[in-house]
């Protein structure tokens, strides 16, 4: 199945506490880009790039209170096709298995997913960004059927 993401993404904005202050360094060195989509993000984040930038950013609940939840449910209903989330391999988190599965939606649902600076710069400067965009989802029931792996 293929979906087209339009000319303005619709981007979720997510980061760990100890990685809060980059991605809001970031979404400020960003800001004119980000302003040309719809911008979305969990809890706190989502205050506080608001606060500090200037973005609408529409808030979700914090990512240990069911906000990861929220940004997966999002993206399996094609509300999301775009994900920046700076997280923090080296401090375990309480909601590591959120996580994971807001992870494994973000490749089922092949969508545009950044989880450290390098490759979100890489991502908001592709001549991609303002252009409509195909994605592939795999069909996976169909796969289980036909029991074809």
């Amino acid at each position: 199945m293929a979906l087209i993401m339009k000319n303005k993404k619709k981007i979720a904005l997510v980061a760990h506490d100890n990685r809060k202050k980059a991605l809001i360094d970031w979404c400020k060195t960003n800001v004119a880009i980000l302003s040309k989509h719809d911008l979305c993000g969990t809890g706190t984040t989502a205050k506080l790039i608001s606060e500090e930038t200037g973005l609408q950013v529409l808030p979700y609940k914090s990512g240990p209170m069911g906000g990861d939840q929220q940004i997966g449910a999002a993206i399996v209903n094609e509300d999301i096709d775009f994900m920046i989330f700076f997280w923090d391999p080296l401090t375990a988190q309480p909601h590591d298995p959120d996580v994971k599965a807001l992870l494994r939606i973000s490749v089922l649902y092949d969508i545009v997913v950044a989880m450290n600076e390098s490759t979100a710069d890489f991502l908001i400067k592709s001549p991609v960004m303002d252009k409509e965009h195909e994605r592939h989802i795999i069909d996976y029931y169909q796969k289980i059927r036909a029991n074809n792996f």
